[in-house]
């Protein structure tokens, strides 16, 4: 890896070409993502892939003219201080706010990219072409938006962010709510038949571990084996499982901590106030992600947790 400062300019049109094709490929792959959910945010990427085509044309006849025929590969990733950004297809599905953020930070470091290239050149020509790309790219900023605006109006990015957050829901609160509930709730009544059952913090201890572990395994096969995501639209059913799983472990484990405190009454009092903590959280997410009205989202959740844990505790005492 080297300096920007070591390259000479023969090198630093070498790697400006690459930057043009590399942010061209990626704008491109950005609206191949997007087309199928947001064809509007789609052509925004396609016309900006089109804005880098005419730079990466416009280096390539400067170079020629200096240089010859053959151009080395030299990429971004070979030279220190440059940004590392993800590989498109690494980020699926794609998020309207993480490519917008992408692409304004692309734009951004392939200006001072051409404005600290110019102000270290001496050829006249080079120096500026790179100003004058310097320029194009503070104005390509000003066209991104411009290119918002003709195909994205406010109601169609309305709509567009509705669906985004309609397949924010789909893809993770629903299964890590479905995997919270069911580790809150559906292990409260082994954990409390345990301990009221033994009177031993330990021993309601492991219970609580081993129910957690348990069923964040079997809620992830379930939701991950539930359906594919090709006919819901719900997303990889890899991840769906795996939130699934951790929240479901996350959910038991809460109220299981607890219990590593070695006097009972004590333990049980703070796993209790940890229950209510878990169910206010399930009844938030209900109300801010679901539509559900406040009170009716905690008096569902309350109630059931109520009738698990008194099951739980007429178990252990009997």
């Amino acid at each position: 890896m080297r300096n920007f400062s070591d390259l000479t300019e023969k090198e630093v049109l070498a790697l400006a070409i690459a930057n043009e094709e590399e942010d061209g490929r990626i704008y491109n792959d950005i609206a191949e993502g997007l087309r199928q959910d947001y064809p509007a945010s789609a052509n925004v990427f396609t016309e900006m892939a089109g804005e880098e085509s005419d730079h990466r044309r416009r280096l390539i006849e400067l170079y020629q003219e200096k240089f010859g025929e053959h151009i080395p590969l030299i990429r971004r990733y070979d030279i220190r201080g440059f940004i590392q950004h993800k590989p498109v297809w690494q980020i699926q599905p794609l998020r309207l706010d993480a490519v917008r953020d992408l692409a304004e930070s692309m734009e951004t470091e392939t200006k001072h990219f051409y404005r600290r290239a110019a102000a270290r050149t001496t050829d006249a020509s080079i120096r500026k072409l790179l100003g004058d790309l310097a320029e194009a790219e503070a104005v390509h900023e000003q066209r991104a938006d411009q290119i918002v605006e003709e195909n994205l109006p406010a109601n169609v990015r309305a709509g567009e962010d509705a669906h985004a957050r309609r397949n924010f829901v789909l893809r993770v609160i629903q299964p890590g709510l479905a995997g919270l509930m069911d580790g809150s709730v559906s292990t409260l009544a082994p954990v409390f038949a345990a301990a009221f059952a033994t009177q031993n913090s330990w021993n309601a201890f492991l219970v609580g571990m081993a129910a957690s572990i348990g069923a964040g395994i079997s809620m992830a096969f379930a939701e991950a084996l539930s359906d594919n995501g090709s006919l819901t639209g719900r997303g990889a059913p890899v991840i769906r499982g795996a939130i699934t799983g951790l929240m479901t472990t996350l959910g038991g484990i809460g109220h299981t901590l607890p219990f590593l405190i070695p006097n009972f009454w004590t333990a049980t009092t703070i796993a209790i106030c940890v229950v209510v903590a878990e169910l206010a959280a399930i009844s938030w997410v209900r109300w801010k992600y679901m539509d559900t009205p406040p009170f009716s989202a905690a008096f569902q959740v309350a109630f059931g947790g109520a009738l698990v844990f008194a099951t739980g505790y007429l178990i252990g005492s009997s």
